[in-house]
């Protein structure tokens, strides 16, 4: 897998015993056949696989075009006054601790009111 993971495949045939426990270790592989019974050619005619798939190694920054990629998605996250200053404080960059710091005191003062 080390190799697979380095040469990043579009095409990933995992012909093995327990073939579906090999899948958590593939990092880099646009389509993975997995198993005794998904040759390549079951993507080709049955199985829906997209033909647009980056090569010469681009799955190690890409994936298949797809829908996926014609749909809007929004990422959040959330994090409390104590876990934004500790992890300011661990990162170590003073541009980003003086921002944390920032908002702490004004949502203190927030509070204080």
């Amino acid at each position: 897998m080390a190799f697979s993971n380095t040469y990043a495949p579009e095409h990933l045939i995992i012909h093995l015993e327990n073939a579906a426990k090999v899948i958590p270790l593939v990092d880099n592989a646009v389509s993975a056949f997995v198993g005794p019974y998904s040759p390549k050619s079951f993507g080709d005619y049955a199985s829906g696989t997209s033909h647009t798939l980056p090569t010469r190694g681009y799955a190690r920054m890409y994936s298949d075009v797809n829908t996926n990629g014609f749909l809007k998605h929004i990422t959040s996250q959330e994090c409390t006054a104590d876990g934004m200053n500790n992890l300011a404080e661990i990162e170590g960059l003073d541009a980003h601790r003086n921002a944390v710091a920032v908002r702490v005191v004004i949502r203190v003062a927030d509070i204080r009111k």
